[in-house]
């Protein structure tokens, strides 16, 4: 295999992944800040933010991941170079964002009820519920913002989503310092500050978004804001079939964590503040293949438009190696840092050593997740999303799952390894799910050049 034509395409790769990557990191950092603003005010305001973030969190990437299947289509339109039908395409992304933004409002909105039948104390669920309420209003924005964010990234345009990610950062930082402490005349809202402080950082990136889009030489001959294409219902229900699995498959990731953390509770607040550690800094990590998957999604796209399925072919294997090779560096550095990593967030001598010791295990997790989400994004950009939620369903949840609570919970096969047991789950569901995606893609590889030879469609239009 000639090596020239695989290290040609890593580059662009890497030009693209670097706005996403960074708008990732401004992304978490805005978490970030939220926790400290949020703790420097009480241990309530502190848990209230943690507690709202996992109702919050699950419910917004399911419509983000409805809305992700917008990048393969705008890849495919471009590539194709039929310009004419990429406004179209986005507003039915508008209305899609809005079908799916207002059952998950009221789902959000009546959310707070489940924390009286968890027993939840009345000023933990009082200020739960007041976030939750409050970062509602920016429900909408968020998610039109990403309908715009995927029509720029699939025209190979990741720089605005780098910029506007500063910008709410920017925005975020002095008004949660407002918000929270009561500046400027404001009432001082503590926790529930945070919640309005997001929700008016959704709609400046939304608004910010808008004028970029509008004035910006690269989006403004697509006219995406100079009429509105009526709702196209048979193209609208092609796009939530394409969606809805990418979204499917991350609440299921998203879940799992969740419930692993829920079932290491009764293990005591020492063994799950070292699971905590382990996972917080696994997912800033997580961040690199990301944002190199959403760069494959938009590549891989748009060769395919172009009816080149061979490069397309190409890039989904450099960024696969690309991103394992990566994962290998990080999990080596991992090793090597472990205790230090478990020092910036612990002084307790139990936590830090079974923090360290589950970051061995996360420096192998790390490959495996690499491989498996940028696999994943490559099947996007073939439009094969239905696949990827019944591999991830699978690989997580009917196996990754029961094998880490055999092994870190009972005695049936190894004594009880408490958290360890479940993160070897997590290692073996994670690489079931790597080994089955790239199966799938050589079975795609298959089919596109079959299609290919015969002069049919490489895949399935919008």
């Amino acid at each position: 295999m000639a090596l020239k034509p695989y290290l040609y395409e890593i580059p662009r790769l890497l030009r693209l992944c670097g706005p996403i990557l960074v708008a990732q990191v401004a992304q978490t950092t805005m978490s970030f800040v939220d926790t400290v603003m949020a703790g420097q005010v009480s241990a309530t305001d502190l848990a209230a933010v943690a507690v709202a973030t996992s109702f919050w969190l699950p419910l917004i990437l399911l419509v983000q991941g409805v809305i992700m299947a917008l990048t393969p289509i705008i890849s495919q339109l471009n590539g194709a170079r039929r310009h004419g039908e990429v406004a179209s395409a986005v507003h039915q992304g508008f209305w899609l964002t809005l079908l799916v933004t207002l059952p998950a409002m009221l789902a959000l909105y009546y959310s707070p009820q489940a924390l009286h039948w968890m027993n939840v104390e009345p000023l933990l669920a009082e200020k739960t519920a007041g976030y939750l309420h409050a970062i509602l209003w920016g429900m909408p924005a968020y998610a039109l913002y990403q309908v715009l964010r995927n029509f720029s990234e699939g025209l190979s345009h990741t720089l605005p989503t780098m910029l506007i990610g500063f910008l709410g950062l920017m925005v975020n930082i002095p008004a949660n310092y407002v918000l929270i402490h009561g500046k400027f005349g404001m009432p001082a809202l503590g926790g529930v500050g945070c919640g309005y402080a997001s929700a008016l950082v959704f709609w400046v990136m939304l608004i910010g978004m808008v004028i970029y889009t509008r004035r910006s030489p690269l989006l403004r001959p697509f006219m995406v804001f100079s009429t509105l294409s009526a709702p196209n219902w048979p193209q609208i229900g092609r796009l939530f079939r394409l969606g809805f699995p990418i979204a499917l498959a991350i609440f299921c990731e998203v879940t799992l964590f969740t419930v692993v953390a829920l079932l290491l509770a009764p293990f005591g607040a020492e063994i799950v503040a070292g699971h905590q550690i382990a996972i917080n800094f696994s997912s800033i990590i997580f961040m690199i293949p990301l944002s190199l998957g959403m760069a494959m999604t938009i590549r891989v796209g748009h060769c395919l438009g172009e009816k080149q399925a061979e490069r397309a072919k190409r890039i989904s294997i450099a960024g696969i190696i690309l991103g394992c090779l990566v994962a290998l560096l990080t999990a080596l550095a991992t090793v090597w840092g472990r205790y230090w990593i478990g020092s910036l967030y612990t002084d307790n001598s139990q936590v830090l050593e079974l923090a360290a010791s589950l970051l061995l295990l996360a420096s192998l997790y790390q490959i495996s997740d690499s491989a498996q989400v940028i696999a994943a994004a490559a099947l996007r950009g073939y439009k094969d999303t239905q696949t990827i939620f019944y591999i991830t369903f699978v690989s997580f949840w009917l196996c990754g799952l029961p094998i880490g609570m055999v092994l870190g919970m009972t005695d049936w096969v190894v004594p009880s390894m408490g958290p360890h047991g479940f993160w070897i789950g997590f290692l073996a569901g994670l690489s079931i799910a790597a080994f089955s995606l790239i199966w799938r893609l050589r079975v795609i590889y298959a089919r596109v050049e079959h299609n290919n030879r015969a002069n049919l469609p490489l895949v399935d239009g919008m």
